[in-house]
């Protein structure tokens, strides 16, 4: 068993489970040992990335079974493992907002850069270490998610060049095709039930003494998401949250709906400068929740 493991937040995505497997090779390679785990099963999109480039999922853990681990793509104790205060954290490469303490010495690489996996690029770069056609696209994908195929506001002037050096080593010749056909993988949600729906990609935050919970889901039809609203608020209701905000996003043109749960509601319209009707608020413009959704929530709480 390897001596430290490497693992995203829960519900993990593309950019989390790539980074995993990404950052987890890299520290091999300078004198680690690593094992990539992951918090959750892959989601359909993510499938899709593996299944192409011929890459086993990482198991799935709770709980550290090692008493030192590595942080990718998150670092809020609510979306990392069960006993995170047992344990060491040893490195941590992330992209989102910071709100980790910690009592030694770690090393940390955190920038507000598209994905995590533009980030991991530039490391492999600076010690020199190659990195393998599947992993490389495995990254590519990830960059992809994150940014909406470099559409996201998220996007910065670093994940072009990271995204297209790493499509080469893939053997992605289209990446631009291959990219749609990765977020589209991810939009066939006939098949996920409301739960799943709600749960597949959400992450928990505090504002403001609020225990707010966010989900996003990726679509190219919204009305068709919304078609199930009944099914999907009573799965919310059945997760007794104090707050849920249910993000969908129509990844063709860039806009997205939520709706919303909660005692709230003006609160909620203030945040997007919105109105709620029958729970739905419109958030036109609005892909990013990094970006775009919480920020202006952890303003109005």
């Amino acid at each position: 068993m390897a001596n430290t493991l490497v693992f995203g937040h829960k519900n993990p995505d593309t950019d989390t489970i790539a980074s995993a497997i990404a950052a987890s090779y890299l520290l091999n390679k300078t004198g680690n040992d690593t094992e990539a785990v992951a918090q959750g099963t892959p989601n359909a999109e993510t499938q899709f990335a593996l299944d192409y480039f011929s890459v086993k999922a990482p198991r799935v853990i709770t709980s550290a079974d090692t008493s030192t681990v590595v942080l990718v793509d998150h670092n809020e104790e609510a979306q990392s493992i069960d006993n995170l205060a047992d344990v060491t954290v040893e490195a941590i490469y992330d992209h989102h907002k910071f709100s980790f303490t910690n009592t030694t010495p770690l090393y940390i690489t955190a920038k507000p850069w598209g994905s995590v996996a533009t980030i991991l690029y530039y490391e492999f770069k600076q010690v020199d270490v190659t990195i393998p056609a599947d992993i490389a696209g495995l990254m590519a994908s990830a960059i992809i998610s994150d940014t909406l195929l470099l559409k996201s506001p998220t996007t910065t002037t670093y994940d072009q060049p990271a995204l297209e050096a790493l499509a080469q080593i893939a053997g992605l010749e289209d990446y631009e095709n291959y990219g749609l056909d990765l977020l589209k993988a991810g939009t066939d949600l006939s098949s996920r039930t409301d739960k799943e729906l709600i749960d597949g990609d959400a992450k928990s935050f505090d504002m403001g003494g609020h225990q707010f919970r966010i989900g996003q889901v990726n679509t190219v039809d919204i009305d068709e998401v919304l078609s199930r609203q009944d099914g999907i608020q009573a799965a919310i209701q059945e997760e007794n949250y104090e707050d849920f905000l249910f993000v969908i996003t129509d990844i063709l043109n860039s806009n997205s709906k939520a709706l919303y749960l909660g005692d709230a509601n003006q609160a909620i319209e203030g945040a997007f400068n919105g109105k709620l009707v029958d729970n739905i608020i419109d958030l036109p413009g609005v892909v990013s929740r990094k970006k775009q959704v919480v920020p202006p929530l952890e303003k109005q709480f």
